[in-house]
């Protein structure tokens, strides 16, 4: 998937710069790199650093949204996010005493509904599989949970967050003695289909 990804982005490079006319050389000359830089990076032979592409993107005069919104992994590919507890970022927003904020998951949707949901899990709770037209976003605020998919299962503790494709074919199971609670998010969007 990353390899994916950096292919698309040397491909675009090389498209805009194309359609735009302007030569490997003026591109670099624009970005203050070397040509054998542009041309490693839209023959897919080197990763560049996040200040060169960046710098690369605007020598193009385009726009860094307009530039990365179709790049991703196939939009036929569903895909299962996992983050752990540890893997959260800290940040500060403000100056302020005994705020902390953590950046669980960031994803850039538009057009979409959200819909904010406490699941509550009685121990051995089970369901068959659901899809939902949705993206789901499942934080586990207390317990133990396997979350079933097709072909996988993986296992959520207290503090475990993932975020995935609703249409995957799923279904969370408390594996523990005690009720388990799980924050849920879904990311309803128009074009999701």
């Amino acid at each position: 998937m990353k390899d994916d990804i950096l292919i698309q982005i040397g491909n675009q490079i090389k498209e805009r710069r194309k359609n735009k006319g302007i030569t490997v050389q003026e591109l670099a000359d624009r970005a203050s790199v070397s040509k054998g830089l542009i041309s490693q990076i839209e023959n897919n032979r080197v990763i560049p650093s996040l200040m060169v592409l960046i710098d690369i993107i605007r020598s193009l005069d385009v726009d860094l949204n307009v530039f990365f919104k179709d790049i991703g992994t196939d939009k036929n590919t569903k895909t299962i996010l996992v983050k752990r507890r540890e893997e959260y970022t800290y940040f500060e927003k403000e100056e302020a005493i005994g705020f902390h904020y953590h950046r669980i998951f960031t994803r850039n949707i538009k057009n979409s509904t959200v819909d904010i949901v406490l699941l509550e899990l009685e121990p051995n709770a089970n369901r068959p599989m659901v899809e939902t037209l949705a993206f789901e976003y499942k934080y586990v605020l207390s317990g133990e949970i396997e979350y079933r998919f097709q072909d996988q299962q993986i296992l959520l503790s207290a503090g475990d967050s993932m975020l995935f494709d609703g249409r995957i074919p799923h279904t969370p199971k408390n594996i523990g003695s005690y009720k388990a609670v799980m924050l849920v998010v879904y990311f309803f969007e128009e074009d999701l289909a």
